[in-house]
Order: structure tokens, then C-alpha cells, then sequence
């Protein structure tokens, strides 16, 4: 994977986002949406298997299938590496891992669904009662039918992740078993996982303009099979990019596919000396949902991009649902 060649830049426009966002607006009218529809959902179906994290082998694969849409460069930030003042943590991949009941059935199986480890899982190889495995398990007590999704990225542990009603069916089950005097049923426990040094990768896609002004456009990559959070957003942040590419640009544009949180503040640490040019951000998340438009304003709450975005949310076919408390934390999901 390679960056684009930098086309000639003249001096400092004067132009705004708001003006880049009318251009865009008018770009957009022009979608093929019966097109681009189903590419968006190629891509996610395409991407939606793979076990992500904020580091390892799945981001890596992540990346270069989306390499092969856009001219993205990848970065690697070796483990220990000092981040203002966090550090590039070690690297986590995983090959397998699952429960297994006295009869060798897998009852929790990764293959089956990457949300059934909690991510970043030390690796174990154990036999354990129903009992002592309950510590371990986490499930959605109100949302019987949903595997959760959790993770330890910075404390060393393990876990397994299950829907709560399946959780119950053994739980009844170890119940009639102890009431027919049988012996309480033997779990084997294995995840197949790796902690070690190694580094952080993230992507970058640089679209010079005729300003050097820059607007910043993120998008995290580190969730494993989540459609909505966050495939929807990896997937329009690279068709955005890609449209962008053959598109008249009056800012520059560029693209971050990064792990959240640790991922930001990697690249800030590695680019403090672009942030000066960096005129206004949109981190693209949960955009897959049946619901209308959101957006959070910025901590200044009316810059430029508040009100490019505000504006753009007018046009008719937009429904508009738009977080004014500034005083919340911006960033995340």
C-alpha cells in the first residue's frame, strides 16, 4: 500500500468548511444510491468476520482489504512505544477458543462468533465447574438473546461472553443433574490467544487540496463483528475517500482508520506538528442504524464544522438529531 503523489498546492484558501460542505452537499446529489448501496454493504459483509482489535493480525487484514479501494498507507507503532503519556500496549491476536461440555460440544464456540471471547483474553487452557466458570461469563440479563460485547485491553484477565438465555438452559441443567445425584459436569475452557510485543497499526490516507487547511476525518477499526459499530463508519469513510479522490478539492483531506482511544492518541503524539493545520474533524461511528443523522457538536460548540454540518442537516431528506451538551465528552462512541 502506497500514498497517493501529492498534487501542487497553492497558497491558503480562504474558504471555509462550510463552503466544502456545500460542494460536497452538491456531490452527493449525484450519488448513484442504487450503486453505492450495495458496494457499502459488500464491504461490511466483507470485513464483518474478521476479529479486530486495537492491536494484531485482524486490524492488519482490516486495513488491507481496504487498501484495495483506496491508496491507504499502513503505520505500525512498536509495543512500548511512549504516547504522551500512555504507552503502545503489546500486541493480541487469536487463533480459537471455546467452551466445551462433558460430551466435547462446543456450547461457546469463537469460530462461531468472535463476541464470545472477551477481547484481549490472556491465553488458558482450563476444567472447571458451572460454578467456578460463572466468574468468567458475561451476559445481557435484560437482552436474554444477545452476546455482549466486552474487553480488557489494559488488565491482564480472561472471559467468555454468552447470550443470558443459554447461560440459564446450563444453569437448569447443572440443577437437574445435582438433583439426580449426579456429579457436577466438568467444563473444558480453552482460548487459544497470544499477548505479546509487536505494534500498533493504524491507516492513513492523505488527499492534498488547493488549501493546506486540513479537514480530519477518523473512523475507529478496532471492533470485531459489529456491524453497526463500527463497519458502518470504516465503510462510508472509505467511499467518502474514494469519491473524494476524482473530486475538486478546495481543503485537503485526510482519513484515519485508527483503534479508538489509544489509536488517537498514538497519531497525535507521531503528528503534533500537522494539528496546526487541522481546520475541523467528524469521527464517523454507528451510521448503519434506521435512525436519522446525529452529530455532536464540538467543544466550542458553534465552529465552522457546526455550522457546515447544521446546514447540511436542513436540506430536505435529513432528519436532524443533534447533541448540544457541550459540556459532555467529546470523542468515543
Amino acid at each position: 500500500m502506497s500514498v497517493t503523489k501529492p498534487i501542487p498546492t497553492s497558497p491558503e484558501s480562504k474558504s471555509s468548511p462550510s463552503a466544502d460542505a456545500s460542494s460536497l452537499f452538491d456531490l452527493a446529489r449525484n450519488f448513484d444510491s442504487e450503486k453505492i448501496g450495495p458496494e457499502l454493504c459488500d464491504l461490511i459483509e466483507e470485513l464483518y468476520p474478521i476479529c479486530r482489535s486495537i492491536t494484531g493480525n485482524g486490524v492488519r487484514e482490516t486495513l488491507a482489504r481496504i487498501g484495495r479501494k483506496i491508496p491507504l498507507k499502513a503505520e505500525e507503532v512498536p509495543t512500548g512505544t511512549r504516547v504522551f503519556d500512555w504507552t503502545v500496549p503489546r500486541e493480541w491476536n487469536i487463533r480459537d477458543a471455546y467452551i466445551k461440555n462433558s460430551r466435547g460440544e462446543r456450547i461457546v464456540d469463537f469460530r462461531k462468533c468472535n463476541l464470545h471471547v472477551v477481547n484481549y483474553s490472556t491465553p488458558t487452557a482450563e476444567s472447571m465447574t458451572l460454578e467456578d466458570l460463572k466468574e468468567r461469563i458475561f451476559t445481557l440479563p435484560n437482552q436474554a438473546k444477545w452476546i455482549p460485547y466486552r474487553t480488557s485491553y489494559y488488565a491482564e484477565t480472561w472471559g467468555f461472553c454468552m447470550a443470558h438465555e443459554d447461560l440459564e438452559a446450563l444453569e437448569k441443567q447443572d440443577k437437574k443433574d445435582a438433583k439426580e445425584g449426579k456429579a457436577d459436569p466438568v467444563y473444558e475452557v480453552r482460548i487459544d490467544s497470544s499477548l505479546e510485543k509487536g505494534a500498533l497499526t493504524y491507516g492513513e490516507y492523505f488527499l492534498p487540496g488547493e488549501s493546506e487547511d486540513e479537514i480530519l476525518i477518523s473512523t475507529h477499526v478496532c471492533h470485531p463483528s459489529l456491524a453497526n459499530d463500527n463497519l458502518s463508519g470504516i465503510a462510508v469513510a472509505t467511499f467518502l475517500a474514494k469519491v473524494l479522490t476524482d473530486a475538486p478539492r478546495k481543503f485537503s483531506y485526510r482519513f484515519l482508520f485508527i483503534p479508538g482511544t489509544i489509536g488517537s492518541i498514538t497519531w497525535l503524539s507521531r503528528n503534533e506538528d500537522k494539528t496546526q493545520r487541522i481546520r475541523a474533524g467528524l469521527v464517523l461511528a454507528c451510521l448503519g442504524d434506521k435512525g436519522g443523522m446525529s452529530y455532536k457538536r464540538s467543544r466550542q460548540g458553534n465552529a465552522e464544522i457546526d455550522r457546515a454540518v447544521v446546514n447540511l442537516l436542513k436540506h430536505p431528506g435529513q432528519d436532524k438529531h443533534e447533541d448540544k451538551h457541550q459540556d459532555q465528552q467529546q470523542g468515543g462512541k
